[in-house]
């Protein structure tokens, strides 16, 4: 039997990065802080918690999607893998700071 790829994990959780709490997005696992929009690296697949690494993701540039939106790239601190994400600008519960997003789309440009 093949496992699911994405485990719903919506947790809140106070941000390592800047200390603040994140509450639940309510239909997607938030896996990122929407106020400085780091995460942590922990997730192999979507969810599933279970990447031994734990170090800080940093956003380094917002790539846009016609389909899916503004998709923040994280460089892990720690081993430097590159993860992608989709961003939740939109959500109704603390959105993402569009003014990061932007600045991150603009300085990759």
């Amino acid at each position: 039997m093949e496992e699911k790829r994405f485990r719903k994990n919506d947790d809140s959780f106070v941000c390592k990065n800047c200390g603040k709490t994140v509450e639940p997005l309510g239909y997607s696992s938030r896996n990122h802080c929407p106020f400085c929009l780091c995460s942590l690296h922990v997730d192999i697949n979507p969810g599933d918690r279970a990447n031994e690494c734990g170090g800080l993701l940093r956003p380094a540039w917002v790539e846009t999607d016609p389909r899916k939106g503004y998709i923040i790239v994280h460089k892990c601190e720690k081993c430097g893998e590159i993860r992608r994400n989709r961003a939740a600008h939109e959500a109704k519960v603390q959105p993402d700071d569009i003014k990061l997003l932007i600045k991150l789309t603009v300085s990759h440009s």
